[in-house]
């Protein structure tokens, strides 16, 4: 998979380590000469350009990308990088970072983001998932489908613990994708029996987060 990153900073870089390991041919673009530093991550393209000019990304090849990350510390950069990757190149999956919190809201379709990546979120969310049981936590959410990946730590009183996940009734369109137990990870089978403080993870619409959280903790939550 070829991956175009936009913004050659310290996460830029990050994400471009993460990839090459993982097998994939990546870019790096940045417009500052100081941040073209190809001893930094080796086996990457470097490019100096403004990933928010029409010019620059058809010399960077977008059209032969499968992926384009808009990763800079400007949102507004993020955005533009990402509609012209949409739009101009037909690029299939764009990846919007956002900065400041207040922005999120735009990082949409609209301007041609498929995934936003919200750190001060993500931050958040991290902190809540580490410090609550029985609390459900949203995690990431998938614009295109309207539904989220959500974790929440089942708590010793829960009316499901030692019961196989086959018998647990989820709401309807609600999976349950990975079961965290004791630093492990598990596919979950229906016939494997949950635990207390097992970490669930699930992709659930957004309408029935209430209700997931309800039946797994409900002493909690008003049940």
């Amino acid at each position: 998979m070829r991956v175009a990153i936009a913004g050659a900073g310290a996460v830029g870089r990050s994400i471009a380590r993460e990839l090459i390991t993982n097998g994939h041919e990546v870019l790096l673009i940045d417009k500052n000469p100081g941040s073209i530093k190809p001893e930094r991550v080796a086996d990457a393209e470097w490019l100096l350009a403004d990933a928010c000019e029409l010019s620059s990304l058809e010399e960077a090849r977008l059209d032969n990308c499968d992926v384009v990350i808009a990763a800079t510390g400007d949102d507004k950069a993020n955005l533009v990088c990402s509609l012209l990757a949409k739009t101009e190149f037909g690029v299939p999956r764009t990846v919007g970072r956002v900065n400041h919190p207040n922005n999120e809201w735009l990082f949409t379709e609209a301007w041609g983001v498929d995934v936003n990546v919200s750190t001060p979120r993500i931050m958040s969310a991290l902190v809540e998932e580490a410090v609550t049981v029985g609390d459900l936590v949203r995690l990431f959410t998938f614009r295109q489908g309207q539904a989220n990946l959500v974790e929440i730590t089942l708590p010793a009183d829960s009316p499901y613990v030692g019961k196989p996940t086959g018998l647990v009734p989820f709401p309807e369109n609600c999976a349950l994708v990975t079961l965290l137990r004791d630093g492990q990870v598990y596919v979950p089978t229906p016939e494997q029996p949950l635990e207390q403080g097992d970490e669930l993870l699930f992709v659930v619409p957004t309408e029935k987060e209430d209700e997931l959280e309800r039946l797994l903790a409900p002493n909690g939550h008003g049940g």
